[in-house]
């Protein structure tokens, strides 16, 4: 009779060394793809100020087309150092005439400036999403009649590189006042 060989189980295992390589292999693709959704994120949230921007400018034409005029509104919310969303006070303010709020909370601050004569207008929403202390600031030009633009704070028009009639970023020198 033949011995009984003992049976064997196989130890599946793993090594401290193929462990280790794992951990790289995580500590790499992470170390790509954190920057990346971070970026995407701010994209994302800028997406805000281009889209209200373009909603005040119509909300401001059908202001013009009532009444002759553009209306002006003051900062609001009134500090543009938001890196997580606020409300927007629409109540007892410019907004609530003109019949423009967002929807939800914001990350931008917005104002609308307006020509001497009342028949041109800057809208400009600034943020700060990301907390580097340089504000994002974008704009929409109207020019008066007779190509003059409005100073809506932030991003004085006639010194932006902004074409009149197009939502963008507004490059003018930023003196920290809004």
């Amino acid at each position: 009779m033949e011995p009984i060989k003992p049976h064997r189980q196989s130890q599946a295992a793993f090594t401290l060394v193929e462990l280790m390589v794992v951990v790289a292999i995580i500590g790499v693709l992470s170390a790509i793809a954190i920057p990346l959704f971070s970026s995407h994120q701010l994209r994302t949230k800028s997406s805000e100020g281009k889209v209200n921007l373009g909603a005040i400018r119509v909300a401001e034409e059908i202001y013009f087309s009532e009444s002759g005029t553009y209306l002006a509104a003051t900062a609001q919310p009134t500090s543009y150092k938001n890196t997580s969303p606020v409300e927007f006070q629409f109540e007892d303010t410019n907004y609530e005439i003109l019949g423009w709020a967002p929807e939800g909370r914001v990350y931008f601050s917005y104002t609308i400036g307006i020509t001497p004569l009342s028949n041109g207008f800057t809208a400009v929403a600034m943020a700060d999403i990301d907390g580097d202390d340089k504000p994002q600031v974008l704009a929409y030009i109207k020019p008066d009649t007779s190509d003059v633009k409005a100073n809506a704070g932030a991003c004085f028009a006639s010194g932006s590189d902004l074409e009149a009639e197009k939502i963008g970023h507004c490059y003018s020198s930023f003196s920290g006042n809004y």
